[in-house]
């Protein structure tokens, strides 16, 4: 017989709206190959109207993280499985992206780093290890963590969230539940971001819709922050670290639009600002030296719209 914390795990997951049966798929089994790819479309098409819904409450966590950061703070994404894969993933890509300390942005994964390759059983259960994790890294009240947990019951997760909050760092939810789905797991955040996607095309397969749904919100969370911060001109990375020989060639491309240079042009510009594209750009668009450059981009706080002279982003 099962004791009585296995019920209360039975019970709560048998509200969770994640963990549901979806009608539209029950006979999933007997459609044909194109009809299954249909129905999963149609539940993928139902993610980004629900994404767009919580809105408000993304705005809020960049506000939140944009004002840490700028204090000296560093976002935590905290998660277990597909949810903590996800949260990685975003973290890693925002240095080549935008030119940021792999310190700023951190993905911690519960059972990292065998989980990020494979299952780790279990892990989403070690509650005391999210906090170690944290601490670990030197979790501050200047700091944000992202609680990523499709359940919103994720005990890992809310460990982490439960401990930020003890030390006073920033805190933000994103679940696919909405408040009360796991009465037992709620615990107060500054930020919840909860949109509701319906059951999924396989019940509880959480890496299909509400993982798709958690990838958007991390690339809105993470772009936008990163926008506030300077690291984008336009709709350009000019921040980008060029570590490959395809994001040098992005990096002479960014020059030959910011600039209206050929090629040859972009490339001396490039190595005059010692590879900087931001310091390339100030250099051909204003005529100056490299070190004049980076003195009017620090001066700008490392925003280039605000170092040419031009209106400030609002």
């Amino acid at each position: 017989m099962p004791d009585q914390s296995d019920r209360e795990v039975f019970a709560e997951l048998t509200g969770l709206t994640t963990e549901a049966v979806n009608p539209r798929t029950a006979d999933l089994d007997r459609r044909s190959v194109t009809e299954i790819l249909a129905l999963i479309n149609d539940e993928d098409s139902t993610v980004a109207p629900a994404v767009r819904s919580e809105l408000p409450a993304i705005a809020r966590a960049v506000e939140l993280i944009v004002d840490r950061i700028a204090c000296g703070g560093r976002l935590f994404y905290v998660g277990a499985g597909t949810s903590g894969r996800l949260g990685v993933l975003d973290a890693a890509e925002c240095p080549p992206t935008f030119g940021t300390d792999p310190e700023l942005v951190q993905g911690v994964l519960a059972g990292a780093p065998p989980a990020l390759v494979g299952a780790v059983e279990g892990a989403e259960d070690a509650a005391a290890e999210a906090p170690a994790a944290l601490d670990a890294r030197g979790l501050a009240a200047c700091d944000v963590v992202v609680g990523i947990a499709a359940s919103r019951r994720t005990p890992f997760v809310v460990s982490a969230l439960a401990h930020a909050r003890a030390v006073g760092a920033g805190t933000v939810l994103v679940a696919m539940n909405a408040a009360g789905a796991a009465p037992q797991a709620d615990i107060s955040v500054d930020v919840a971001i909860t949109p509701v996607l319906g059951p999924e095309v396989i019940m509880g397969s959480t890496r299909m819709k509400a993982g798709t749904a958690q990838k958007l919100i991390l690339n809105m969370i993470s772009t936008t922050v990163m926008v506030r911060h300077g690291k984008v001109y336009g709709n350009l990375m000019v921040d980008l670290r060029a570590t490959s020989r395809k994001l040098a060639e992005r990096a002479k491309r960014l020059v030959m639009i910011t600039c209206g240079v050929d090629y040859e042009k972009a490339a001396q510009l490039l190595a005059a600002a010692g590879g900087s594209v931001k310091v390339a750009i100030l250099i051909g668009r204003l005529g100056v030296d490299r070190e004049d450059a980076e003195r009017r981009l620090a001066a700008a706080a490392g925003f280039v719209r605000r170092a040419l002279g031009e209106e400030p982003a609002a």
